[in-house]
C-alpha cells in the first residue's frame, strides 16, 4: 500500500478540520478493511521520519516498540507494538549480502547518534486507522536512506526474500505525502513542479510504469518537496516478480500536500530481478550521458577524485586544458552530489594553488575525502556521484541584505577572525536570510554579534 501519514487525519488532532480530507480518510479506512481480511502477522511499514541516514537504512531493533502524538498534542493516542526481530534480523542478512547497509537502531546506535527509537508519525498515523480494524499483528520499522533508487528498490527485493524465508503473511506500506507545495499556503509555499509530480507517481503507479518512478529528474522531486517516492521505491522493489493489481484509493491535496493512497493486489510469483536489471541499465545510460556532456572543468574534478580514490595518487595538471585554467587563479569549489542528495563540497575562497586547474584537483579530493559532514567517498560510490564546479569572482562588500540576490550572489560573513560562505542558487536555500543565517552558523557567529558582509558572482560548471 501507499498511505499517507498527516497527523491532521486524526479526529484528536483535527478537531474537525480532518474533514476537509475526507477522501483520505476514506481510502485509509478502506485500506484497514483491507488489511483485516488478508489477516497479517507482521506490517512492515517504511517512513521518511524515522533516524534518516545519508548511506544506510534504518531499522528499529528493540523488542517492544512505543510511540504517541503528544507532538500534536494528542499524548492519549498512542502504540505499543511487538517487533519482528526475527523478519528484522532476516532483512538485515540479505541486505548486506547486496552490499546494503542496514542500521539496527538498538540502544548503542541510539546513544552514538543521538536518535531516538519511538515510533514516528510516519507510522503512527496509518497504524491508527488500522487499529480501528485489526490489531493482530507485529510490525518491522524502517526508514529510508538517502540511496539511490536503484539502491532501494534491492532493498526492497530483500524485504520480500526475507518475508518469503519466515513464511508469514505480510503487508508493506510505503509511508509518504506527495507534494508539500501545491498552493500558495501550502506548507513549504507553491511551486508549479509540485502537482506535476503527484500526477506523474499516481499515473504511474496506476498503469504500473514503475520505471518512470526511478528517472525522475532530481530536480522534480526538490522542487515538488516530496517525502514519499524513496518510501515507494522500497515497496516496490518488494513486489518484484510478482504479478500485481494496482488501484489508486484516493488522491487529493487539502492542506497544499498531496495525499495519495493506494493499493498494489498481488498475485502469482514468476521471475525476479528482471527490473531491477532494467532499472541499473537505465542508470547507467543515464550516467553516461551526464558524462559525455562534461566540461573541462568537471571533467577534472571527476578524473581527480577518481584517481585518489583508486590508486591514493594526486593526478599532475593536464598539458591538454585549456590555457584559460593554466594561467587564471581564483577560489574554486566542488560539490558532489549523490541520489540528488549533497556527498561533499569543499573549496576556497581564495586562490591557494598556482591556477585554476590545480585548484579544482586540489578541492575535489578534499570534496570527497575530507568533508567533516560524510564519511569519505569510497571506490563503489564513484560511479553514482555527479560534479560540480563554481569558480569564484572576487568578492566585493555590501551594506545590507538589500543588496544579495540569492540566485546571483553567495554571500561570505566575517566576524572577529570567524569567516563563513555560502554560494549562490542552492537548493532549499530560498531567500537572502536563510543564505546569510546558514553562513553566519557554518562561521559560527552567534545571534546578536556583529558581522560584516561580502558578496561575489560564480561561473558554475555542472
Amino acid at each position: 500500500y501507499l498511505l499517507p501519514h498527516p497527523p491532521i487525519l486524526l479526529k484528536e488532532i483535527g478537531r474537525g478540520e480532518e474533514k476537509k480530507a475526507q477522501r483520505t480518510i476514506h481510502g485509509m479506512q478502506e485500506v484497514a478493511k483491507d488489511i483485516r481480511q488478508k489477516e497479517p502477522g507482521v506490517i512492515i511499514l517504511i517512513t521518511p521520519h524515522g533516524p534518516v541516514f545519508q548511506d544506510a537504512i534504518a531499522i528499529l531493533a528493540r523488542e517492544e516498540l512505543k510511540g504517541d502524538f503528544s507532538n500534536f498534542g494528542a499524548g492519549e493516542v498512542r502504540f505499543v507494538k511487538k517487533n519482528h526481530l526475527e523478519l528484522v534480523e532476516r532483512i538485515k542478512e540479505y541486505a548486506h549480502d547486496e552490499g546494503i547497509w542496514c542500521a539496527l537502531v538498538d540502544p548503542d546506535i541510539e546513544k552514538q547518534y543521538h536518535i531516538s527509537s519511538d515510533l514516528d508519525h510516519g507510522v503512527m498515523v496509518p497504524l491508527y486507522f488500522i487499529d480501528q480494524e485489526y490489531t493482530d499483528y507485529q510490525i518491522v520499522h524502517i526508514t529510508y536512506g538517502l540511496l539511490p533508487g536503484e539502491e532501494l528498490y534491492q532493498f526492497g527485493i530483500c524485504i520480500q526474500k526475507a518475508i518469503q524465508d519466515v513464511q508469514e503473511d505480510a503487508v508493506v506500506i510505503a509511508s509518504g505525502d506527495l507534494s508539500h507545495r501545491l498552493t500558495k499556503d501550502a506548507p513549504a509555499g507553491y511551486h508549479p513542479k509540485g502537482k506535476e509530480f503527484d500526477e506523474t507517481l499516481i499515473r504511474s503507479l496506476a498503469e504500473w510504469k514503475i520505471e518512470r518512478l526511478f528517472s525522475l529528474p532530481w530536480e522534480l522531486c526538490r522542487d515538488a518537496g516530496e517525502c514519499g517516492l524513496r518510501s515507494v521505491q522500497i515497496m516496490l522493489g518488494s513486489c518484484d516478480g510478482y504479478e500485481v493489481q494496482p488501484e489508486i484509493l484516493s488522491y487529493e491535496g487539502p492542506f497544499g500536500v498531496g495525499y495519495g493512497v493506494a493499493k498494489i493486489g498481488i498475485g502469482e510469483f514468476h521471475d525476479s530481478r528482471k527490473m531491477f536489471s532494467r532499472l541499473k541499465k537505465s542508470r547507467m545510460e543515464r550516467l553516461k550521458a551526464i558524462r559525455a556532456a562534461e566540461d573541462e572543468y568537471v571533467r577534472l574534478a571527476r578524473e581527480a577524485l577518481e584517481t585518489y580514490v583508486k590508486y591514493g595518487e594526486r593526478i599532475e595538471v593536464p598539458k591538454t586544458i585549456s590555457e584559460e585554467m593554466i594561467r587564471e587563479r581564483a577560489g574554486v569549489f566542488v560539490s558532489l552530489k549523490k541520489a540528488g542528495e549533497l556527498r561533499g563540497c569543499i573549496g576556497t575562497i581564495q586562490p591557494t594553488t598556482e591556477n585554476i586547474a590545480a585548484e579544482i584537483i586540489r578541492n575535489a579530493i578534499h570534496a570527497g575525502t575530507q568533508d567533516p559532514r560524510f564519511y569519505p567517498v569510497e571506490e563503489g560510490e564513484l560511479d553514482q556521484l555527479i560534479y560540480s564546479v563554481d569558480v569564484l569572482k572576487d568578492p566585493e562588500p555590501i551594506n545590507g541584505l538589500e543588496e544579495l540576490d540569492v540566485k546571483r550572489y553567495g554571500v561570505i560573513v566575517q566576524s572577529k577572525g570567524k569567516t563563513g560562505l555560502l554560494l549562490p542558487n542552492l537548493d532549499n536555500v530560498n531567500t537572502v536570510e536563510e543564505q546569510v543565517s546558514i553562513a553566519l552558523q557554518k562561521a559560527g557567529i552567534r545571534p546578536g554579534e556583529s558581522y560584516r558582509l561580502q558578496r561575489f558572482e560564480v561561473i558554475r560548471h555542472d
